[in-house]
């Protein structure tokens, strides 16, 4: 229960972040619909426990891997290229977020210095 309410919290700071909003990335601001001071939407439900920060410098990239369990990828600073085996290649800057499915190939490029929360 403390792990979901940091992942809770940490999301919800996120919101508050800055965005150029890209077409097809789904950003943590648009969860958020009703005119309401404070307001929750359940993201994720994590099956390994895990909240990892991750950090990729500019014009380095996370190699192409597969994930044993399903994974919530949110930017948190920075721009970076994910894509994966489907053809998915989402542009992620401060605030978007992508699912990644279990056993599905998949990787991250960073444009600029990036960090990450990834939550598994």
């Amino acid at each position: 229960m403390k792990k979901l309410a940091l992942v809770t919290l940490t999301l919800v700071s996120l919101w508050s972040c800055g965005t150029v909003k890209n077409s097809n990335t789904m950003n943590l601001k648009t969860l958020h619909t009703e005119e309401k001071a404070v307001q929750t939407q359940l993201l994720f439900k994590p099956t390994d426990e895990k909240v990892i920060s991750l950090q990729i410098e500019k014009n380095k990239s996370l190699e192409e891997h597969i994930s044993k369990v399903p994974a919530l990828l949110v930017c948190v600073s920075g721009k970076a290229v994910y894509s994966d085996e489907k053809g998915t290649k989402e542009i992620l800057q401060a605030g978007d977020y992508v699912f990644i499915e279990n056993n599905l190939k998949h990787q991250v490029d960073a444009l600029k210095k990036s960090h990450f929360l990834l939550i598994k």
